[in-house]
């Protein structure tokens, strides 16, 4: 696909169609392995867990996995180890969910109470370190030390990312630097992980292998700065989550990062009171978004969103044409969909 085409043309084929109907039969499967590897005597385990997991999402990473080992081979019916490892991506990224909640205090997920606002935090991180216990069960039974080591790997940056973003919370001053390695450690870290052990573990060579790492990276990198600007200005139907959360929680994210750089003294004022002090009064929320209008924050944002899945689609190169291909094109821009 030529970079340069319209943003009328490229819109128009951001989709995950494609990539749903190639990964089908898979997530199938998968679904099928979730479902038995969540089963418990403690009844309260499946409960909680099933409520996550079966309010749905788009199962981005799982489907990543077997992306990978589809780019790999010419076979629809992909190795048994590579569904193993696509439950686990599913379970260490509904782990961090279950806990993340607890920490950000958050009441709604995909549109539904969370796990926490429910049962409570105690029952929320318990289940969530059930799920990670069997996360690893399930990458140690594929046999595969390489693969075992990268999602290992991945699990604790995930949690790096989630500690300097706590550290990060309340500081509108934060750089763009600790901003960009928060959402490369929480989200595009599990992508990248998920896209290269499938392809591994099919098979594939150092250059596929590479590849498709640096897909998933660049995919999540879009992915993440899209939800952080569209929490400012999406309705909560479109979101899954209530608009304005990130403001709420003094989350420090890249539309504030730009605007915090181009404000004056008195704007800079506010985002202290607001996200650094927790002094947040009716109507905050609004002149917020009006800030980041005057300084077209959200659009800049936006572009930094767009030049990542441009880097995805570039690193697809390696891979030969197809549907596969194809398929995982139109995910990048749909992961960007709002950037173009």
């Amino acid at each position: 696909m030529n970079l340069a085409e319209s943003k009328t043309e490229q819109s128009s084929r951001a989709s995950l169609d494609n990539l749903l109907n190639l990964c089908a039969p898979s997530m199938a499967q998968i679904n099928d392995i979730i479902l038995t590897r969540m089963a418990s005597d403690v009844p309260l385990i499946p409960e909680l867990a099933g409520h996550l997991i079966a309010a749905g999402g788009k199962r981005m990473r799982p489907m990543l996995c077997v992306a990978g080992a589809l780019a790999t081979s010419k076979s629809p019916n992909v190795p048994h180890s590579v569904l193993q490892l696509a439950a686990a991506v599913e379970f260490i990224h509904s782990a961090t969910l279950l806990h993340d909640d607890v920490i950000d205090k958050s009441d709604r997920r995909r549109g539904r109470d969370t796990a926490n606002a429910l049962w409570g935090n105690e029952a929320s991180v318990l289940v969530g370190d059930f799920l990670f216990a069997r996360a690893f069960e399930l990458m140690v039974e594929t046999n595969n030390l390489a693969v075992l080591g990268l999602l290992s790997s991945a699990s604790a940056r995930i949690t790096e990312g989630e500690v300097k973003q706590m550290i990060m919370t309340g500081v509108p001053d934060s750089s763009l630097d600790d901003y960009l390695s928060v959402i490369t450690n929480k989200t595009a870290t599990l992508f990248a992980a998920a896209a290269e052990s499938g392809a591994r573990v099919a098979g594939a060579d150092k250059a596929l292998c590479t590849a498709m790492h640096d897909y998933g990276l660049h995919l999540g990198m879009a992915f993440q700065i899209c939800d952080d600007a569209l929490d400012y200005e999406a309705d909560p139907a479109y979101l899954g989550k209530n608009g304005g959360d990130d403001f709420h929680e003094g989350k420090i994210t890249l539309p504030v990062i730009l605007a915090w750089a181009e404000a004056d003294d008195a704007q800079r004022v506010f985002w202290q009171r607001t996200l650094g002090d927790n002094d947040i009064q009716d109507g905050d929320l609004d002149k917020a978004r009006s800030l980041l209008g005057r300084h077209n924050a959200i659009g800049q944002a936006l572009s930094y969103a767009r030049a990542e899945t441009e880097c995805a689609i570039q690193a697809l190169s390696v891979v030969p044409e197809g549907a596969v291909k194809t398929a995982l094109r139109q995910a990048a821009l749909f992961a960007g969909k709002r950037a173009y």
